[in-house]
This record gives structure tokens, C-alpha cells and sequence, in this order.
């Protein structure tokens, strides 16, 4: 069992940055693809982007290509997701998940076996 706790969120002006992270609980954190996912409002979820086991296999959505970075430390068991540029558009609450059969970073959500309980993101214009 993985517990996910995401962090970073709040309320930021456009073509402002955030930094959200995930803390993963668990010894096994290393060898888990993890993804960050976001849900507007009357929206279904949607990937944003993922990472494997070591961070050098990174998958974005095209919506956030060159804006937002993905990144993990593995000695923290964190996650982080560093937003830039960021449009109100990206206003959503983000969702940290992750998954331990995963050897590819992913964008289905159903692929994901753990989830966290989110965090909000707002983005004024």
C-alpha cells in the first residue's frame, strides 16, 4: 500500500509559478512510475504528465509541454511537478498517482493504481 500526499497548491496570476509535491509513504517509492493528473470542473481527468523509476523516461501532455517540469527524488520519496507560465486554463485540482507494475511513464489514468487526494490549483487572469 502507497499513501500520496499532495502539496504546493493554491491561488497564483497568470504567467505565474507554482511547485507542487507529491510525498509518497513506503519503502518500494523508487521503483514506482509516477504521474501527475488534474480535473477541472465539470471536466473528466486529465494527464498532465509522468515519469519513470529513475526520471529519465518523461511523458507531457501536449498542453503543458515547456511550461511544466516533472522531476522525483527518490531519497525523499517526493514527486514534484514545477508549473510555469502558468494560464487560467490550468486551474484544476491536481492529483499525484502512481503505480508499481508501470515500467513506462504512462498517461492513462486507469493505469495507476494509487491515487492522492489532490490539491488546488487556481489561476486568475
Amino acid at each position: 500500500q502507497v499513501q500520496l500526499v499532495e502539496s504546493g497548491g493554491g491561488l497564483v496570476q497568470a504567467g505565474g509559478s507554482l511547485r507542487l509535491s507529491c510525498a509518497a509513504s513506503g519503502r518500494t517509492f523508487s521503483t514506482y512510475v509516477m504521474g501527475w493528473f488534474r480535473q477541472a470542473p465539470g471536466k473528466e481527468r486529465e494527464f498532465v504528465a509522468a515519469l519513470n523509476w529513475s526520471g529519465r523516461a518523461t511523458n507531457y501532455a501536449d498542453s503543458v509541454k515547456g511550461r511544466f517540469t516533472i522531476s522525483r527524488d527518490n531519497a525523499k520519496n517526493t514527486v514534484y511537478l514545477q508549473m510555469s507560465s502558468l494560464k487560467p486554463e490550468d486551474t484544476a485540482v491536481y492529483y499525484c498517482a502512481a503505480d508499481r507494475v508501470l515500467t513506462a511513464p504512462r498517461a492513462r489514468a486507469d493505469e495507476y493504481l494509487y491515487w492522492g487526494q489532490g490539491t488546488q490549483v487556481t489561476v486568475s487572469s
